[in-house]
């Protein structure tokens, strides 16, 4: 079973077409989107337009959300005046643009999805997966690579998740955690899947993330369990000059440039 997720594409058509042309060649059986598809680039109809015509399982993140309420606000943890400037003209514009149909759509977009994998009923090769956009617990929170191994378990045992996959950072990462469970070692699995349409880790390729489950995928063995990431370029200048030939801020043209 291979399974592709991607998420925060932020309105950059280019990113997204360039993904899923990657992902067209990758055998999968499935796919999932983690959200924010819409904020800070110039084709949130066209990337909404083409997640509905795929028919891709997606999940509402922070940006659709308050786009979705046709809300001033987008949910984001911006750190100084001059970020919370910028991100006011990113959800003003784009609650201009958006369409009443995706809009709705955006509105409508369920919060969490789970995915169980049971072999044969037997509890001991059952494997839960979450998606969600920030967390379990709110759509708009950060989870970092660094945070303490003991936080990350509590939180994953709370929202009974095996493998728990997000986004909202923008910055990929996977840790796997062992944790005791009936005398034996068992590993929950964080997954950041990155940004396919606003990197932030230094790298301005998409990424995306394939999972790869096998009859002897399980919890006990954390290499059963496999994930690859993977970075698709795409062109960054179309979408840093449309950003720039649009009402949008010139800074989120450098953003794209230099992740």
């Amino acid at each position: 079973m291979r399974i592709a997720l991607f998420s925060d594409i932020h309105a950059n058509l280019p990113a997204l077409e360039a993904v899923l042309a990657d992902m067209d060649q990758q055998n999968l059986d499935a796919v999932y989107c983690l959200g924010d598809l819409v904020g800070y680039a110039t084709w949130p109809n066209e990337v909404v337009a083409e997640i509905r015509k795929r028919k891709i399982p997606t999940i509402a993140g922070n940006y659709d959300e308050g786009v979705g309420l046709g809300s001033p606000n987008c949910g984001c943890a911006y750190k100084t005046d001059c970020e919370k400037d910028l991100g006011q003209q990113s959800i003003d514009y784009t609650n201009f643009v958006i369409t009443d149909e995706n809009r709705n759509y955006l509105r409508m977009l369920p919060r969490h999805l789970r995915v169980i994998f049971q072999d044969n009923s037997d509890q001991a090769n059952k494997i839960e997966m979450l998606l969600v956009h920030g967390s379990p617990r709110k759509i708009n929170e950060y989870l970092f690579e660094d945070r303490p191994e003991k936080s990350f378990l509590r939180m994953m045992e709370e929202a009974r998740a095996d493998i728990l996959f997000f986004g909202h950072t923008h910055k990929p990462y996977h840790r796997a955690m062992p944790y005791e469970h009936e005398g034996h070692t068992r590993y929950r699995h964080a997954i950041n899947i990155g940004s396919v349409g606003k990197p932030k880790d230094g790298d301005p390729r998409s990424c995306y993330v394939i999972l790869e489950l096998t009859p002897e995928s399980n919890l006990t063995a954390p290499d059963s369990i496999r994930v690859e990431f993977v970075r698709v370029a795409y062109d960054v200048e179309k979408a840093a000059q449309a950003v720039e030939a649009s009402p949008l801020p010139n800074e989120f043209a450098e953003m794209l440039r230099t992740a």
